[in-house]
């Protein structure tokens, strides 16, 4: 990694021009929040993790909480994302679908309904697992051609994403139908979780002429889940990884319909974010990133998963200090071990986050010359109890060389509650960390 505190001239050029205005730099530990566990003596994992730098800056900083599921919504990543950054749910939310289309450049045109469109293992009349064992990207790309040729027409379009992370648009599709997040149900039979019409939408006509209603759009939906089992069990793909004893991709599952979002510029909401960026690897955050009008930076290694090559992402976030005001650097391991229930592994990928993200990024910026701030905060809890997300409010800190420090020593969810910021909701966090 390249050392930020010995940049060459032309780099501390870049640097001091650009940071006139300061600094502001997030955090996100996607799903790092959870419950108390038994076997780690009631602690959370937060608690129990090693997290030296989180708690240093946490000393250093004051700390708070935020609601970041605006009532009436689910508590996606999708929505809680959104909400950190100050947007209006209500206002502006439209789906997951929608999200993951700009980042993997589809541009939706009027009366195109995008969805999220994972490829899922089922066993038998189970939905064993939302990701199909992890699927790599490579392999599921073939699948999704396959279907794309096999399904797709002038009403459905199948578009590769990330691993199990896909996009169907369908032309003239209604979003006013309820869909199941498949992380939110495994183990659970899959037919009952079928999509359905909104509660009083049944007999709603169409939204627009030559569109489909609800219930055709549900009808259709759910005719190419089951039609895509069909075509998947016995792809020669899925036969190979079953053979090298790993889950089968034999099943699409569609959710998150919306529409394009209206959604204004972070630039315009704070002028003092003349350039910005985001650093995932989940389509959504990119898509996010995209109508928020932020740059996304692409990181060789950026998985997703435990593995994430969380180096690549710092010399990132470095490199984009040199020219931009904002940095969102989004990363998605605790949550996906929080949707194995795994609490050794959901563990490490804290400690990781400390020792392999914040602590590098904290010792390269605490003495720059131009004023830095650093927030840190999950999106939402991942319980590994639960295996899902939840609604509760998440810990946060901000951190400054110049703030005020209020008593709180250490970050997790418990210390939290004694922060100075107290309870945040809607725009509040962001806000104050911008100011």
């Amino acid at each position: 990694m390249k050392d930020f505190n010995n940049m060459n001239a032309a780099d501390s050029q870049k640097l001091n021009a650009a940071g006139k205005r300061g600094k502001h730099i997030i955090i996100l530990g996607d799903g790092m929040a959870d419950w108390p566990v038994k076997e780690l003596g009631g602690k959370t994992l937060m608690q129990s993790a090693r997290t030296p730098y989180m708690d240093k800056l946490a000393r250093e900083g004051r700390v708070g909480r935020l609601k970041t599921v605006a009532d009436g919504f689910h508590p996606g990543s999708e929505v809680a994302n959104m909400s950190v950054l100050g947007y209006d749910l209500p206002e502006v939310y439209e789906g997951r679908g929608a999200l993951e289309a700009a980042s993997i450049g589809v541009e939706l045109q009027p009366g195109e309904m995008a969805m999220r469109c994972n490829v899922i293992c089922v066993e038998g009349e189970i939905l064993k697992n939302h990701s199909a064992g992890h699927i790599t990207t490579e392999e599921a790309d073939v699948l999704v051609k396959f279907l794309q040729d096999n399904l797709g027409n002038d009403r459905v379009h199948f578009y590769t994403g990330v691993q199990y992370r896909h996009l169907l648009v369908v032309k003239g599709g209604d979003k006013r139908v309820e869909c199941v997040p498949p992380h939110d149900v495994p183990l659970k039979p899959f037919r009952p979780l079928l999509v359905q019409p909104e509660k009083g939408m049944e007999h709603a006509p169409a939204l627009v002429p030559g569109g489909l209603t609800p219930q055709e759009t549900a009808d259709l939906l759910n005719d190419l889940i089951l039609r895509s089992q069909e075509l998947l069990k016995n792809h020669p793909l899925n036969l190979q990884r079953m053979a090298d004893g790993k889950d089968p991709a034999n099943s699409i599952w569609p959710w998150s319909p919306g529409y394009r979002p209206k959604m204004e510029p972070l630039s315009e909401m704070f002028p003092q974010v003349e350039r910005g960026s985001v650093i995932s690897a989940v389509d959504l955050i990119n898509g996010i990133g995209h109508y928020a009008g932020l740059r996304c930076i692409p990181v060789d290694g950026a998985t997703g998963l435990y593995d994430t090559n969380y180096e690549n992402k710092v010399e990132a976030v470095l490199d984009a200090l040199k020219t931009d005001d904002f940095v969102y650097l989004h990363i998605e391991a605790s949550d996906e071990a929080g949707h194995e229930g795994n609490v050794p592994l959901k563990t490490l990928t804290i400690e990781n986050l400390d020792s392999r993200a914040v602590g590098p990024i904290y010792e390269a910026v605490k003495d720059m010359d131009v004023p830095v701030s650093i927030a840190i905060l999950p999106d939402h809890p991942t319980p590994c109890e639960l295996r899902t997300h939840t609604a509760e409010p998440v810990p946060f800190l901000i951190w400054s060389k110049d703030i005020e420090p209020d008593s709180v020593q250490t970050f997790d969810e418990i210390s939290a509650c004694n922060g100075s910021y107290g309870l945040m909701k809607e725009n509040e966090f962001i806000k104050e960390f911008m100011k």
